[in-house]
């Protein structure tokens, strides 16, 4: 049986899907979940408290899914870096979609019917290349960083199996998979054809970045 902790997320986010954040109320929360309100502030102090942990695990349950979309790719064989970044990008547009959550994680745009945490109004300071940034309701610069990171690990590992002298120089890559970020965000804010004509732009953009043949 899932912890009390994750039953009342549960219980948030279903919340959330009914009524605007303002009208979540914490004893319907509790009551959902089948905890008492003083478990709930116990787990999270505040309502704020549970926004914020409920907006960090949207995120990071979204970041865990980049993953698995480079992964498998990575595991059908035959994809290029291109393929790889399309992966991710089709995976960021249907979760954004999806899950309001995630779009105001991505954006920083909430909306009315979201909590205040789901977009903060200050970005987290820009981090080295490689390192992730503390633990905290994550901000559209820190959710960037992090899928670029993830890319340009995936990158990383196809141009380590590439024969001497044809693997893309390091600075090259990353700044390759900051641009299929950027781009596959501003499909996120201004969508455009289906997901999979999107993400079509951003392997054409990487593999023009890279070098690589343009299909």
């Amino acid at each position: 049986m899932p912890a009390a902790r994750e039953l009342l997320l549960d219980a948030a986010f279903t919340a959330l899907g009914a009524r605007p954040w303002n009208g979540v109320r914490m004893v319907d929360v509790a009551a959902a979940a089948g905890v008492s309100r003083q478990t709930l502030y116990n787990e999270f102090g505040s309502k704020d408290g549970l926004a914020r942990a409920l907006v960090r695990r949207e995120s990071e349950s979204f970041l865990a899914g980049v993953e698995r979309s480079l992964a498998d790719t990575a595991a059908r064989g035959g994809a290029d870096a291109g393929d790889r970044c399309a992966a991710a990008a089709v995976w960021t547009l249907r979760s954004a979609r999806a899950n309001p959550l995630v779009r105001a994680a991505l954006t920083g745009c909430r909306g009315d019917r979201l909590p205040p945490a789901a977009a903060p109004p200050l970005p987290a300071p820009r981090t080295p290349f490689g390192v992730r940034p503390a633990r905290g309701t994550p901000s559209p610069v820190a959710l960037a960083e992090r899928i670029r990171d993830s890319v340009a690990g995936a990158l990383g590992a196809l141009a380590a199996a590439a024969p001497p002298g044809a693997a893309p120089d390091p600075e090259g890559v990353r700044r390759a998979c900051e641009a299929a970020v950027r781009l596959t965000l501003s499909y996120v804010v201004a969508p455009a054809g289906s997901d999979e004509e999107a993400a079509g732009e951003v392997a054409r953009l990487v593999r023009i970045l890279l070098g690589g043949p343009v299909v």
